[in-house]
């Protein structure tokens, strides 16, 4: 009698999503940090949007632009989190065809969607460094609205391909995803017909995003560098690079681990078993990471968060 899950099929209703293979035993256990980090990143953010709504001094564009990051966070990590605790905590595995697809859609636009916020980011700090005297002339809330809505329209049409692609394709092989939620290349993979094209569209789009938003990030900090070293003494130096701190910590939480985790993908099959539990947490780390960033690094934010609480005690 053959299994269930390898008998031949065509577009299955359902797919299973095993978690962390080989480490069913500790699912309970390794929900834990999952958890906790869910909980931070979504403290964090609605945190860092309740301040900046009640703030009115923080109603500027770089404010702005953190707003859309931490309501980017929430969305990327809630189209996880969720499913993924599930599987651990009620070995519930069974995802609809429809929800994976939506899932999927969800995960790479909105991780898109970040890395074209920190290039709106790098674009504020540019113009207040820059042309500090122009910056509230330049980023009027117009600018800044159509900033916002280039970045949203280009991640959504960018990423549509993957599931207008994926639903087209035949499922003959098996309908099991080893792994926690419903990534691109693991779905297209279980189909049994040519999918070349979804494939060098991925890679394509798994290059051309990044690099083209590094470029442009690169670019604003040479010219941010030449302001600065133009500066007269080193105080105003250190100063005015300060309040780059957060944008760059906030790049770099987001970049490296996906790079990291990509790379540990690709040689998957010759790491231990535990390396499996990072390689499924890379996704979570910017959404926590950065709230935390930005109120301890953003003295007017930490400031607010601070009065909050005194005045509380008070």
């Amino acid at each position: 009698m053959s299994d269930s899950n390898t008998t031949d099929f065509t577009n299955p209703s359902t797919f299973i999503l095993l978690g962390i293979p080989g480490l069913e035993a500790t699912h309970v256990w390794i929900s834990i940090p999952f958890f906790t980090m869910y909980i931070i990143a979504i403290l964090g953010n609605f945190t860092i949007l309740f301040i900046v709504k009640m703030e009115p001094s923080l109603h500027g564009p770089m404010y702005y632009f953190l707003c859309m990051l931490a309501v980017t966070d929430l969305v990327l990590s809630t189209s996880i989190q969720p499913k993924m605790l599930s599987i651990f905590w009620f070995n519930s595995r069974a995802i609809n065809f429809s929800a994976c697809l939506t899932q999927m859609y969800f995960v790479h636009c909105f991780g898109a969607m970040e890395s074209g916020i920190f290039v709106a980011m790098a674009f504020d700090r540019y113009v207040a460094i820059c042309h500090p005297l122009r910056h509230s002339t330049i980023l009027t809330n117009h600018v800044v609205a159509k900033i916002g809505l280039a970045v949203v329209l280009r991640a959504c049409l960018l990423i549509l391909p993957f599931p207008l692609l994926a639903s087209r394709w035949p499922y003959c092989k098996t309908n099991i995803i080893p792994h926690t939620f419903c990534k691109h290349i693991s779905v297209v993979n279980l189909a049994c017909a040519d999918i070349r094209v979804s494939n060098y569209y991925g890679l394509s789009l798994a290059f051309f995003v990044p690099s083209m938003d590094l470029f442009f990030i690169a670019m604003s900090y040479i010219q941010i560098l030449r302001a600065i070293f133009s500066l007269p003494t080193k105080d105003a130096r250190i100063k005015t690079f300060g309040t780059c701190g957060s944008h760059l910590c906030a790049i770099l939480i987001f970049y490296i681990p996906d790079l990291f985790f990509s790379l540990m993908h690709r040689i998957g099959n010759n790491l231990p078993l535990y390396f499996f539990i990072f390689m499924n947490m890379y996704l979570l780390v910017p959404p926590m990471l950065h709230p935390i960033v930005y109120g301890v690094r953003t003295k007017q934010i930490w400031d607010r968060l601070l009065s909050l609480f005194s005045h509380k005690r008070t």
